[in-house]
């Protein structure tokens, strides 16, 4: 099998590289690769030794955030890197302050694994949710380096607990210790003989709950919303956005702020057509004079969404339509009820937030109006969801107490 997972691996490569000619993204993952090991040998010292947090993505660093911030707090000398897989999270956060290295995780082959912790020298090597690569897991596990899975998720159509899925759960036997978001994943791994897993709950929402304690200022979503009641859809596709449009012609004295996942050209100008009420964040915020008769801002730019649910009054969180939703939390966190597509299986507090009546999935125009009824209605949805955020906090400080046997 180990045969296989290597020709996938190498052929992942290939079709990246193939995609890169005429994909945005596909380029960045390859470019940001490009000499990756001198990149690394020019930042990181491997006479020292480092902590080593990986993510997927921007989601995934957010949500390990808490943890690799408070190990910072309470061992400041410790030298900590990064590596992203993605470039929507390298790209975003590549200049981040609190580490002493941050780069693209090379592709998982076994010379690439025994090189890149060679030169990372880790003490310590954190995963944050899911991404189990064989050759990085065996080669931590050989040379005895404790590796950690925080906020892992598992659910029972994953490949681990099936009977063909005998390799991949030989990558599970590789981590030392596992803290999962649910009881689901601590019965998964115990039928599976994994007996080293803790149920901690998620770190997003120690992420989530502080940033809402401490919100930003925003004085143009502030001049813009005008004390009308604000709708505001983060992390949209094209799915989504059809359906807020028509619902924006329908309720004329709400405000809509459009936060898209993709920021490109082509998908603002399309946004743009949808909503000709509308403005862009950045002509709003440097005209001479505000014009706050726009019902529609399309935020152009990433970085703000977070901050923007302190100005609405219920949110729309986009994916649905796709391969999954996204941060549910940081709506919720603010107070917000939310409201989602189909595609939400996968997220545990999506399930929690609709059981107790501060969210709904919805599939089209009609069940998105009724689902915007409903939660606006009064206030109490709002304040249930973000009680639900303050009841699950706790995590990072169970995590980072673990981890403290390590340093």
């Amino acid at each position: 099998m180990l045969w296989l997972y290597n020709i996938a691996i190498q052929l992942y490569g290939l079709i990246i590289r193939i995609f890169s000619i005429f994909n945005t993204k596909a380029s960045l993952f390859v470019k940001g690769r490009h000499h990756i090991f001198e990149q690394i040998t020019k930042k990181v010292n491997p006479e020292k030794p480092h902590i080593w947090f990986h993510f997927a993505s921007l989601g995934e660093f957010e949500q390990g955030r808490p943890v690799l911030e408070l190990l910072k707090e309470l061992y400041p000398k410790k030298r900590i890197i990064i590596t992203f897989f993605s470039p929507s999270g390298y790209e975003i956060r590549k200049n981040y302050a609190l580490a002493d290295g941050i780069f693209y995780l090379p592709l998982d082959t076994q010379a690439n694994a025994q090189k890149l912790i060679k030169a990372f020298n880790p003490e310590l090597a954190i995963f944050t949710k899911y991404e189990y690569w064989y050759h990085y897991f065996k080669e931590l596990h050989d040379k005895k380096i404790p590796l950690l899975i925080i906020s892992g998720i598992f659910r029972p159509n994953q490949i681990f607990f099936k009977g063909h899925g005998a390799f991949h759960r030989k990558i599970l036997s590789y981590v030392s210790h596992f803290f999962v978001q649910n009881k689901e994943s601590i019965t998964l791994l115990k039928s599976i003989n994994i007996q080293n897993a803790t149920l901690s709950g998620d770190t997003r929402f120690d992420r989530v709950a502080k940033n809402a304690a401490n919100p930003k200022k925003l004085n143009a979503i502030e001049q813009f919303c005008n004390d009308a009641p604000v709708f505001v859809a983060g992390s949209t596709w094209p799915s989504d956005e059809n359906l807020i449009a028509s619902i924006a012609k329908t309720h004329t004295d709400w405000k809509f702020i459009i936060a898209p996942h993709e920021i490109g050209i082509n998908h603002i100008k399309e946004i743009e057509k949808l909503f000709p009420q509308g403005i862009k964040y950045s002509t709003y915020a440097t005209a001479d004079q505000i014009n706050n008769s726009a019902q529609v801002l399309i935020i152009d730019n990433i970085g703000m969404l977070s901050s923007l649910y302190a100005y609405g009054k219920v949110a729309y969180i986009g994916g649905g339509f796709g391969v999954g939703i996204h941060n549910t939390l940081e709506a919720a966190a603010f107070g917000l009820p939310v409201i989602f597509g189909p595609k939400y299986d996968k997220f545990q507090e999506a399930k929690d937030l609709i059981q107790i009546g501060a969210a709904k999935s919805i599939s089209n125009q009609v069940e998105l109006e009724k689902a915007l009824s409903a939660l606006t209605e009064t206030s109490e949805y709002g304040l249930i969801a973000s009680n639900y955020v303050n009841s699950k906090t706790g995590s990072t400080e169970q995590i980072v107490k673990y981890l403290s046997k390590y340093l």
